[in-house]
C-alpha cells in the first residue's frame, strides 16, 4: 500500500510538471503573439499616415516619386496580405522603413516641404509612431528570447519538440539604423 502511494505521488509530481511546461511554452508561444499584435497595431498606425503623407510630399518632390510609388507598393503588399508569416512580414516592413528613411533624408532639400504645417504634423505624427514601434519590437524581441529560452532548454525542450514549437524569429532593426551617425556632418551644414 505504502509502495503505491509513493509511486502515485511520483507519477502526480511527473504530471504537475509535464503540465507546468506545457502551460509555460503556451503562455510564452501566446507572449509573441500579443507582442507582435502591438507591433501590428503601430505598423497600421504608420500604414495610416503614409498616403496623408505621400500626397503632401508629391506637391513638393517630383524626382522622388519612383521612391513614393516604392513606398506605397510595399504598404499595400504588407496590407493586402494576411497569411504572411513573421519572417516575411518583418522583411516588407524593414524595406518600408529603410525607404522611409530615404524620403525624410530627402526632405532636407525642400525648404518650402520643411516649412509646411500638414508636412510637419505628419512628420511628427510618424516619429512619434516610429518611437512607439521601436518599443515594441523591444517588448516582441523580449518575448522571442523567453520562448526560445523555453523550447531550446531541458527538459522543456523535449515537450517543445513532441508540441512541433520552432525558434521564433527577432524583430531585426535595418542596417542603415545599425550605422553610427556621422555626427560631423551634422555640424558641417
Amino acid at each position: 500500500m505504502q509502495a503505491l502511494l509513493i509511486t502515485g505521488g511520483v507519477l502526480l509530481v511527473i504530471i504537475l510538471i509535464i503540465v507546468g511546461m506545457y502551460n509555460g511554452l503556451i503562455r510564452k508561444k501566446n507572449a509573441i503573439e500579443n507582442a507582435f499584435g502591438t507591433i501590428d497595431v503601430m505598423l497600421k498606425k504608420r500604414h495610416d499616415l503614409i498616403p496623408n503623407m505621400v500626397e503632401t510630399v508629391k506637391q513638393y518632390m517630383d524626382h522622388e516619386r519612383g521612391t513614393l510609388s516604392e513606398i506605397v507598393k510595399l504598404r499595400s503588399q504588407i496590407i493586402s496580405t494576411s497569411d504572411l508569416s513573421y519572417t516575411e512580414r518583418v522583411n516588407l516592413e524593414n524595406q518600408l522603413t529603410k525607404k522611409l528613411q530615404g524620403v525624410q533624408v530627402s526632405f532636407e532639400n525642400y525648404p518650402d516641404l520643411k516649412s509646411n504645417t500638414n508636412f510637419l504634423q505628419l512628420q511628427g505624427t510618424l516619429n512619434e509612431v516610429e518611437s512607439q514601434l521601436a518599443a515594441s519590437r523591444r517588448a516582441f524581441n523580449a518575448a522571442v528570447l523567453e520562448y526560445n529560452n523555453g523550447i531550446e532548454s531541458f527538459p522543456s525542450n523535449i515537450m517543445a519538440g513532441m508540441m512541433g514549437l520552432k525558434e521564433a524569429s527577432y524583430f531585426e532593426i535595418p542596417e542603415i539604423e545599425r550605422a553610427n551617425p556621422n555626427v560631423k556632418s551634422l555640424f558641417n551644414s
